[in-house]
C-alpha cells in the first residue's frame, strides 16, 4: 500500500506543478467531500459509553479518564504535546482527536488497530495511559453504583469486558462534526466561506496537499512517510521509538517513519500538531508539511490563506 501511495503522491505533485488551472478545471470532481449529517448509532449504547468515557475508574489508579486526553473544547485532542496518564506518567506521542473516528481506516498514529473495538485495548494496557485491562475494569464497575443494572438494561449479556468495549465504541462512533462552513460551501452555499478561504482551498489543492488529505474526513484513509521530500527526523534530532511509526507494527524497514495520515477536520482547534506535538501552531504545521512532504518553501501569504481554509473545517459536534 505504501508504494502505491508514493506513486500516487508523486503523480499528484507533478500535476500540481502545472499550476492552479488544473485543480480548477471546470467539471473536476472535488477531492474533498462533506461529512454526512448523521450516522446510524444505537443511542442507548452510546449514552452508556459516554458515561464510561468520562469515568476515571477506567484507569488503574482512578486518576484519568478517556476524556482527560481528549477534551471536547480542544477539538477532541489534548492541549499538550504528550499526555499524562496514570501516576502522572507522560506518553510518547501526541493524543489525536477523538472526533470523526467513524470515518478513519486505521487507529493509532502507527495504524496498529484496524477497528475501534481492537484499538481500545491499546490505551488501556499502556502503562503510560490507563495501565489496566477490561477484566479489571469490569470488576470495578460491578461494585460501582448502577453500572450492573444499566448494562443489563442495554445488553443481553449485562456487564462484561465485551459490552464495556461495545458501549465505548458506539459513543466514539457517535462523535462526528458535520456541517462545517466548508461542508456547507461544498453543498452549494457560496456565502459560507470567504474569498481568502476559497483561495486557501485552491492553494491546498494545487500544492498537492489533497494527495494525502482527501475524502470526507480530509485524511485518515492512508499511510504516508513523514519526510517524503526531506529528512524530518534527522533535522529534528533525538529520534525515539514512537518516531519509527508503522515500523513498530510491521517490523518492515519500508514502514519506518510511516504514519496514518491524520484527518484535518477541526484542525484549527487541536494544536500542537503531528505525532510528536512538535508544531505549536497551525502555520508552523503548514510550513513543515510544505517543506518535508511537498519539497516546497511557500510564502507567508499562501500559509495565511491555507490556514484560513483549514479553519473552515471546524464542524458542529454531534452527541447522542
Amino acid at each position: 500500500m505504501f508504494r502505491r501511495t508514493r506513486i500516487l503522491f508523486s503523480a499528484l505533485v507533478l500535476l500540481a506543478s502545472l499550476g492552479e488551472a488544473i485543480a480548477e478545471t471546470p467539471g473536476n470532481v472535488e477531492p474533498l467531500r462533506p461529512l454526512p449529517q448523521r450516522i446510524s448509532i444505537d443511542v442507548r449504547k452510546a449514552r452508556l459509553g459516554a458515561k464510561l468515557f468520562y469515568d476515571p475508574q477506567l484507569s488503574s489508579d482512578n486518576s484519568v479518564s478517556c476524556a482527560s486526553c481528549h477534551p471536547f473544547d480542544h477539538g477532541g485532542a489534548d492541549y499538550t504535546a504528550h499526555s499524562k496518564g496514570t501516576g502522572g506518567k507522560v506518553g510518547g506521542i501526541n493524543a489525536p482527536s477523538i472526533f470523526n473516528l467513524a470515518f478513519e481506516f486505521r487507529y493509532n498514529w502507527n495504524g496498529a488497530a484496524e477497528t475501534l473495538y481492537e484499538h481500545l485495548d491499546l490505551p488501556m494496557r499502556n502503562p503510560a495511559v490507563m495501565g489496566t485491562d477490561f477484566v479489571q475494569i469490569v470488576e470495578k464497575l460491578k461494585r460501582s453504583g448502577d453500572y450492573p443494572q444499566q448494562f443489563k438494561n442495554v445488553f443481553r449479556d449485562g456487564l462484561t469486558p465485551d459490552t464495556v468495549k461495545l458501549a465505548l465504541v458506539e459513543y466514539e462512533r457517535a462523535l462526528i462534526t458535520p456541517n462545517s462552513r466548508f461542508d456547507r460551501w461544498l453543498r452549494g452555499d457560496q456565502s459560507a466561506i470567504t474569498e481568502q478561504e476559497v483561495q486557501g482551498y485552491r492553494r491546498f489543492k494545487s500544492l498537492g496537499c489533497t494527495s494525502c488529505h482527501q475524502g470526507a474526513n480530509v485524511g485518515g484513509n492512508l499511510f504516508q512517510k513523514f519526510g517524503v521530500m526531506g529528512d524530518y527526523f534527522a533535522d529534528r534530532g533525538e529520534v525515539t521509538k514512537p518516531d519509527w511509526g508503522r515500523f513498530n507494527v510491521t517490523n518492515d524497514e519500508k514502514d519506518r517513519f510511516v504514519f496514518r495520515v491524520p484527518s484535518l477536520r477541526n484542525v484549527a482547534l487541536t494544536a500542537p500538531y503531528f505525532h510528536d506535538g512538535s508544531a505549536a501552531t497551525l502555520p508552523d504545521a503548514v510550513r513543515v508539511m510544505a517543506r518535508y512532504q511537498l519539497g516546497r518553501t511557500i510564502s507567508e501569504d499562501d500559509i495565511a490563506k491555507i490556514v484560513a481554509f483549514l479553519a473552515t473545517l471546524t464542524g458542529e459536534l454531534q452527541q447522542p
